[in-house]
């Protein structure tokens, strides 16, 4: 049985959680309830028992049934966490990886997919740090049920209010749809820059951070994928969980994205791969002299265009970076390259170009659809991304077992 834990947090909201403990179990789910010490002065840990039919945790330092540790214990059952209502002090607690009750640290110690449905004053929804701290949680691929507006229980008019229990139960149920729709697949991802030496101390490269590519691989992950990520010089970790493949130049990817593409169905080059390399590259530091200096430059491997010609039933994604008639360059693309979906991303675009947590993009498939995503966080463009890449393995009848 999926089994769902549900958070609760202290504002008056605290009421609808008990609508959206009932309308989950009507979906054969079994609710287990985790209590913050200040929602118990709105609805008491009784009702929720009752209600679930489970002990409710409130002390973090309380044993469970089997003397286990409740926190991790109940953390590790999880399909899925969902806070409904969030205060202001527990999204804070959440972004910053803050562990001193119940909930926060239930948090800390759960793999499963979380979503947050946030309640408070107008003023505190609005205030700097609160949008920075659901920015956070955003980026970390939590999905955000934004409240209501309207009139709160503080009289006050404005932003705020907890969403209606159908959109809270709605959201809950497609972030566990996400949590296995990519199981059995086999996803390669590529990720940052190529580096293309000149000597031992000068190379040619881009800006890319890399931070697209490992979104797209943290989201595969979380949604039951097998991930294989090859990535070019980052700053950033490992992502947990997740295979990779550290290479530097774009003969280095094209090799690691050749023998590994065989056993992948779902194929998403985000690398920003160079198009061209140094004919030769100097044994010693090239000296400055008087005049221009040249550089021969010779065509890399193009690894999209030869996956494409060999693409059989795998689906194939490639990113369109642009600056300029990014839709058409993109469909020439996708066309061009075999591709199942092209990420068409103008790098010109304030926010949306290399380096920053946050992007914007059109998706474009095959068959014509586009799907415009709005700028926000890589990993709720990694989210969308997927979204459609499930829906064209859907669609297409394709099997994660059928590589050829």
């Amino acid at each position: 049985m999926t089994t769902v834990v549900l958070g609760v947090t202290g504002c008056i909201g605290a009421y609808k959680a008990c609508e959206v403990l009932r309308e989950l179990q009507k979906r054969d789910l079994d609710v287990h309830v985790v209590m913050t010490e200040a929602a118990t002065r709105f609805v008491s840990a009784m009702t929720f028992e009752a209600l679930s039919h489970h002990p409710v945790f409130v002390d973090q330092w309380a044993l469970g049934e089997q003397s286990d540790i409740r926190h991790v214990s109940l953390a590790d059952a999880a399909d899925l966490l969902l806070v409904a209502p969030a205060t202001a002090n527990t999204i804070g607690k959440l972004a910053r990886g803050i562990a001193d009750d119940a909930l926060s640290t239930l948090y800390t110690a759960t793999t499963a997919p979380v979503v947050v449905a946030p309640a408070m004053n107008v003023n505190m929804f609005s205030h700097p740090a609160v949008v920075e701290n659901l920015d956070v949680l955003r980026g970390r691929g939590v999905r955000i049920v934004e409240p209501g507006s309207g009139y709160l229980a503080c009289g006050w008019l404005g932003k705020g209010r907890l969403a209606e229990v159908p959109e809270i139960v709605e959201a809950a149920m497609a972030a566990l749809a996400r949590r296995s729709d990519l199981a059995g697949e086999t996803v390669l991802v590529t990720a940052g820059p190529t580096v293309e030496d000149l000597d031992p101390v000068r190379f040619l490269s881009n800006r890319s951070s890399g931070r697209m590519g490992y979104r797209l691989a943290e989201a595969a992950r979380d949604r039951g994928a097998r991930v294989v990520l090859v990535s070019g010089p980052t700053a950033l970790a490992p992502p947990a969980g997740v295979e990779t493949v550290a290479v530097r130049s774009a003969e280095e990817m094209a090799r690691a994205v050749e023998e590994r593409a065989g056993e992948a169905s779902v194929v998403v080059m985000a690398a920003a791969v160079a198009d061209y390399r140094p004919a030769s590259v100097s044994p010693s530091k090239i000296k400055k002299a008087e005049g221009p200096a040249r550089i021969e430059l010779v065509r890399t491997t193009d690894i999209l265009a030869d996956l494409g010609r060999r693409k059989g039933a795998r689906t194939l994604v490639g990113f369109a970076a642009e600056t300029d008639r990014l839709i058409e360059r993109a469909r020439e693309k996708l066309r061009g390259k075999n591709l199942d979906l092209v990420v068409a991303n103008d790098v010109g675009r304030p926010g949306a170009g290399f380096g920053g947590e946050t992007n914007a993009a059109v998706l474009i498939d095959r068959d014509g659809g586009e799907t415009e995503v709005p700028l926000g966080s890589k990993r709720a463009l990694a989210e969308a991304i997927w979204d459609r890449v499930a829906a064209l393995r859907g669609r297409s009848g394709a099997r994660s077992e059928d590589r050829r």
